[in-house]
């Protein structure tokens, strides 16, 4: 009988597993869109940190994010037991910040002016000034990557339950850990690649004086400030088509209306199937732009209304 048992349960546990597989494999597929978002977001985090701190900075964001899966994974897992109607709000607040964060960047790089330079003593004060704040500044790169992480996080734990969600509670709970591990090490396992495509430069560069692997380490190098502008800038809009798209789908009307308009510019001659795949990610961008406007203007108001703190 124990046997018996012992097979029985090690059968239960094998169709588990299988059971699992398959559906990380759809909430993977179903999440991938978002999987680009994070990993945008991400890379260009770690924009401005020094060379040799590009990895530890990656890998202090890593196990953030796996602190933020361990938090949101028991958290789903009870909010979906007892309180389903939440997920919702939750998630709509998740994109309403990264709204507001985007938003935030876009206004500080239009309206920051950048100091003149004086002399070279006010250059070489500066470059003091900033290795001294070195360690303050890596700290807040951090924070910022895995508050970031979080909402992003809570959106791909969200889909990947919602995938899982006619499995019972073993299933679900194995599926989102399956998608928490392999998401984290997929992603900052590409950003430590991406951050470092400058020193792999260098590197073949040096390696030979000549050759195909010298011009493509020159290429590298060249090439590697650009990609991190672009990640920036590409991190920026995404997070307007995340916080956007998240805040459109919880809000029944503007959802239904940008399906209308994607059916109407799809029905355009030989450029439809583009417009029409371009137009539900530019709409929740521009709704995010605006979402995250109206939150700074309102929390900017809040904040002057507030009485000041007396000393």
């Amino acid at each position: 009988m124990a046997g018996a048992s012992l097979l029985t349960l090690l059968d239960d546990i094998a169709t588990i597993l299988d059971d699992v597989a398959a559906m990380s494999k759809v909430a993977a597929r179903k999440t991938a869109g978002v999987l680009g978002d994070d990993l945008a977001l991400n890379a260009q985090q770690v924009s401005g940190v020094a060379s040799d701190r590009e990895l530890p900075v990656v890998f202090a964001v890593a196990m953030g994010s796996f602190k933020n899966k361990v938090i949101l994974v028991p958290m789903a897992m009870l909010i979906s037991a007892f309180i389903p109607w939440a997920i919702t709000p939750l998630l709509m607040f998740g994109g309403l910040f990264l709204c507001c964060e985007g938003f935030e960047k876009v206004y500080h790089s239009l309206t920051h002016k950048r100091a003149p330079v004086i002399d070279d003593d006010a250059v070489v004060a500066k470059a003091k000034a900033d290795i001294e704040d070195l360690a303050a500044f890596e700290k807040e790169k951090i924070k910022g990557a895995i508050r970031t992480d979080f909402v992003l996080s809570a959106e791909i734990i969200a889909i990947s339950l919602g995938v899982a969600a006619h499995m019972d509670l073993m299933g679900q709970f194995l599926t989102l850990c399956v998608i928490a591990i392999v998401i984290t090490v997929g992603v900052y396992g590409l950003v430590a690649g991406i951050v470092k495509i400058d020193d792999l430069g260098l590197y073949l560069a040096q390696r030979k004086p000549s050759g195909i692997g010298h011009k493509l380490g020159l290429g590298l190098v060249s090439a590697a400030p650009y990609l991190m502008k672009t990640l920036t800038f590409v991190g920026t809009i995404a997070m307007f088509m995340v916080g956007g798209g998240i805040l459109t789908h919880g809000i029944h009307v503007v959802s239904e209306w940008i399906v209308h308009a994607e059916t109407l510019v799809s029905q355009v001659s030989v450029v439809g199937d583009v417009l029409g795949l371009l137009t539900p990610s530019v709409l929740n961008a521009l709704f995010g732009v605006v979402a995250g406007g109206l939150a700074v203007l309102v929390m900017n108001g809040v904040t002057k209304l507030m009485p000041a703190k007396t000393s």
